[in-house]
Order: structure tokens, then sequence, then C-alpha cells
């Protein structure tokens, strides 16, 4: 982590291009709002778009926009990610899911500094400094096709790589005194730091939703405790039980086939802090597929 600090050190203070690696939750939009916060555009905007999260036919028209008319349901013109980002810092985070059909004007925007918004004929040039991210290797990405090589070696200027929490579970109590405090304030309550036999348990924790996890965990403890020490009690069932992290998911006996798949993909996203692309690679399946689901079973 002190590495990460001196490269974010050394990002801020240029306007070179970069691309954060790590697990769901690792905290990679943390490290792209350090690296704006501490650079010259800190007055500027900070957006963020995460790739994965927004349908494919829409990708385009939310980086770079869309005039009046120009396809069935544009009834407004409407600025692109890299308009809104003028003088500031885009953050393109999950990269590697970004439709590759749209990845060359991605570069070519990259390289010329100008784009027109669909539908349009004039270019419009952009001033903003582009920082991306991505919880997959880059390089596999690149090389199963995903993501394009020309853009990855142009995004690539630095790497910066975020190890998983249970890599470095010595941060966990200065993140839970972190989250405490946070916590307390947001929902005006008076809890003093957690508990030694409570500690032990989230040390132990695997935390495959890493910081992003953690922090729902405390916030959690946080309202249940209200005042005084967090103790085991007020942590999840799932870490209070011995086989936690075993990766097994029970189901009752008598459970229809469409119930399994149900509890399956919630219970996936929810080991992957939420994120669909991460979680139908895990499940095998396209992204698009995990939010259909997700539509039907009101999650969306």
């Amino acid at each position: 982590m002190r590495e990460v600090h001196a490269t974010i050190e050394l990002l801020a203070g240029s306007e070179a291009s970069a691309i954060i690696t790590g697990e769901s939750g690792t905290g990679k939009e943390v490290v792209a709002r350090a690296i704006h916060e501490m650079s010259a555009r800190r007055r500027g905007p900070f957006l963020a778009l995460n790739a994965a999260a927004i349908p494919s036919e829409l990708v385009e028209s939310e980086l770079f926009g869309h005039e009046q008319g120009a396809f069935t349901g544009a009834t407004r013109t409407r600025e692109g990610c890299f308009e809104m980002a003028k003088g500031g810092t885009l953050f393109l985070d999950e990269i590697a899911e970004m439709p590759v059909h749209l990845q060359p004007k991605l570069l070519r925007v990259l390289e010329e500094g100008s784009a027109r918004r669909i539908g349009g004929s004039r270019e419009i040039t952009f001033d903003v400094r582009v920082i991306a991210a991505t919880n997959r290797d880059p390089v596999a990405a690149v090389r199963d096709g995903s993501l394009r090589e020309d853009l990855f070696y142009r995004m690539n200027v630095f790497s910066v790589m975020l190890p998983p929490l249970r890599e470095r579970n010595g941060d966990i109590p200065l993140l839970v005194q972190y989250f405490i405090g946070e916590f307390s304030a947001k929902h005006g309550v008076d809890v003093h730091g957690v508990r030694g036999a409570a500690l032990e348990m989230l040390r132990a924790a695997p935390w495959p939703g890493n910081v992003r996890e953690l922090r729902n965990v405390i916030e959690r403890a946080v309202i249940i405790a209200r005042t005084g020490w967090i103790e085991p009690r007020h942590l999840p069932p799932y870490l209070r039980n011995e086989t936690v992290g075993d990766g097994s998911i029970r189901l009752r006996p008598g459970v229809t086939l469409a119930e399994a798949e149900r509890t399956l993909i919630l219970e996936t996203l929810a080991r992957v802090g939420n994120n669909k692309a991460a979680a139908a690679r895990e499940l095998g399946v396209d992204v698009k597929t995990v939010r259909n689901k997700l539509r039907a079973y009101g999650h969306a």
C-alpha cells in the first residue's frame, strides 16, 4: 500500500493516463478520486462511468453524447461524459467490459482530444484526463479479445495494482476504526470501537468483496450496537459461522430450480460487491443474462 500511495502522488503531479487494477471492492474509484483531488485538475469535475453497469447500446451515448433525433428516444441533445468532465477527470471503470466496437473510437478520442456526438457533424474538443480501471487482468483481457491491445497500451502509461484485503489484513483495524467514526456520525450513534473477539473474526474473514464488503459489515454493526463496543453478536451470521469463507451456499430441501438459481445469482453478487460483470464471469454467463435475471427478481 505504501507503493500505491507513492504512485498516487506521482500520478497526481502528471497528466499521464493510468489503469488501476484490482478485485471488485478494493477501492479503485477511491484511488482515482485521490489522484484527481491531488492534481492540478482538482477544481474541475470528477466523473465516473462504469462500462459494465450500462447496457452496451447506451455506452456510446453516455461517453460522447447525442444530438436530438439521433435515434429513437433521443428527444433532446445530451452531452456525453467527455464534455461534462471538461477540465477535470473521467474515470472509466471496468474498461475491459466496454463493447469492443467502441474501443477504437475511445482510442481516437484519447489521441486526438475530440469526438462527435451521435448524430452530430461537429467535432467537439475535450480537455479531460482519463483514468481507467478493471477487476480483470488486463493482459488476459487483451489476449481473449475483450480489450484492444492498442487501447491498453495507450492507457497503460502507469499501472496501479490494488491488493485484495485478505492480503493486507493488518489494515483491517485501521479501516474498522475509520468506518466506525464515519457511521457513528452518519447515524447519530456513539460506538467507540470493536472488541477483540469481534476484531479477530473480522481479521480471519476472507473478504471476497474486499473493503466495500468490510465497510457494509461495519455500518450494519454500528447501527445494531448503537453505543459502546461492537461485539461478535453485532456481526453478520456468516462471519460468526465457523465455516466462514468456505464459499458454500445452503439450500433447503425441496427448493425449486428457479429458487436455487435466484439464490446462486444473488449470493454471487453479494460476494463480489454487487459487480454484475464479475458475477457473470464467476457464473459463466453473459452480463446481460445477470441483468435480465435481476430485473425479473425486481433487483434492477
